[in-house]
C-alpha cells in the first residue's frame, strides 16, 4: 500500500495551467501596451504592427527560455535535495527516522502503529527518501520533460496572446482607428482570460476578470500616454 502510494503522481496539469496563464498573460499586456504607445506617436499601422511583431517574437523567445530556464533550475534544485536526503539516510538513519515518525505524528498516527509505519517506509530507500521529499521539504519530483514543455506552451502562450492586440493592425491602415479596435479586442480578451484563469484558480470570476483588465488597461494607458508625450516634446 505503501509503496504504490510513493509513487503516485499529480503532473501535467497545474504546471500546464501555469505555463500557459504565464504566457498568455505577458501576451496580452505587452504587446498591447506597446501598439498603444507607439500608435500615440505614429499614425501608419503597418509601422505599429511590424513593431508589435517584432515585440512578440523577441518577447515569445524571452519568455519562452525564461521557463525553460525556471523548469531546469526547479529539476536541479530537486535533485540535489534529493542527493542530500539519500546521504542522511546512510549516514545519520535514526535522526531520518525521526523526523518520518514526526511527521506521521502531526497526521494522528500514535503507537504501536506508529513504530510499524516508520519501519515499513524506511525498509525502502527509495520509497524513504521520496517520503522525506514530499512530506519534510514540499517537493515533488519533476517531469524530465518539463523544460521544453514549459519554454513551448509559455512562448507559445505569449504569441497567442499577442495575436488580439495587433490584429487589427492588421486589417485598419489608420493606426489610431486600429487601436479603437484593438482595445476592444483585447479588453474581450483580457476579460475571458482573467475569468478562465479565476476558474481554474477557484477565485472569484468576475473579479479575476476585471483585475486581469484593469492591469492591461494601466499599462496600455500609461505607454500611450508617454508615447504622445514624447512625440510632442520632440
Amino acid at each position: 500500500m505503501l509503496q504504490a502510494a510513493s509513487h503516485e503522481r499529480h503532473r501535467g496539469g497545474p504546471q500546464t495551467i501555469r505555463d500557459l496563464v504565464l504566457g498568455m498573460a505577458d501576451g496580452l499586456t505587452v504587446p498591447f501596451a506597446l501598439a498603444a504607445g507607439v500608435t500615440g506617436a505614429i499614425a501608419a499601422s503597418k509601422i505599429v504592427l511590424t513593431a508589435g511583431l517584432a515585440e512578440i517574437v523577441a518577447g515569445a523567445i524571452s519568455m519562452g527560455l525564461g521557463g525553460y530556464l525556471a523548469a531546469r533550475s526547479e529539476l536541479a534544485h530537486y535533485n540535489k535535495e534529493y542527493a542530500r536526503e539519500v546521504r542522511e539516510t546512510h549516514e545519520i538513519p535514526n535522526e531520518e527516522k525521526a523526523e518520518v515518525a514526526q511527521i506521521l505524528h502531526d497526521y494522528g498516527v500514535r503507537e504501536p502503529t506508529l513504530s510499524r509505519v516508520v519501519n515499513e517506509i524506511a525498509s525502502d530507500r527509495e520509497q524513504w527518501v521520496e517520503f522525506m521529499m514530499r512530506n519534510e521539504l514540499g517537493l515533488e519530483r519533476p517531469d524530465d520533460r518539463a523544460a521544453p514543455r514549459s519554454a513551448i506552451l509559455v512562448g507559445g502562450g505569449y504569441v497567442l496572446g499577442g495575436i488580439f492586440p495587433l490584429a487589427p493592425y492588421a486589417l485598419v491602415h489608420d493606426a489610431h482607428q486600429a487601436l479603437t479596435w484593438s482595445i476592444v479586442f483585447t479588453t474581450f480578451a483580457l476579460l475571458v482570460f482573467g475569468a478562465v484563469r479565476a476558474r481554474v484558480l477557484a477565485t472569484p470570476v468576475l473579479l479575476g476578470a476585471l483585475q486581469t483588465w484593469f492591469i492591461g488597461a494601466l499599462a496600455a494607458g500609461v505607454a500611450y500616454a508617454l508615447a504622445r508625450l514624447v512625440n510632442h516634446a520632440v
